[in-house]
């Protein structure tokens, strides 16, 4: 798999994982490092802050994908697939076609300005 297949993969796999976090038969332990990985990634507020040279980019390019992997891992391979599919459509138009999602960001940055 080159890197724009993974880059691909994982712009489906962030969605699949936030709708696995609200799925009723996500185990707990995959439902708790869901958050910690949705969390990581919608967060405005980086690990290491990316001003700093080379060591700002490796939560991005590490951490993140590292976090995905498990994640997906820890959620049982039905639960995923299901969510993956719902995961597409939702993104099919190039926007969630529920924007409501955005406003803890939203809100999170009306907070910091």
């Amino acid at each position: 798999m080159n890197l724009k297949e993974r880059a691909k993969k994982i712009k489906t796999d962030i969605p699949a994982v936030f709708l696995a976090l609200r799925h009723k038969s996500t185990p707990w332990s995959a439902k708790i490092l869901a958050e910690i990985t949705v969390g990581h990634a919608l967060s405005p507020i980086d690990l290491i802050p990316d001003f700093i040279p080379v060591l700002g980019y490796l939560d991005d390019i590490l951490l993140l994908p590292a976090l995905i992997a498990l994640t997906v891992r820890l959620i049982p391979a039905e639960i995923m697939e299901e969510c993956k599919k719902n995961a597409e459509d939702m993104w099919k138009d190039g926007k969630p076609k529920k924007w409501y999602y955005a406003i803890p960001i939203i809100l999170i940055w009306l907070l910091v300005i």
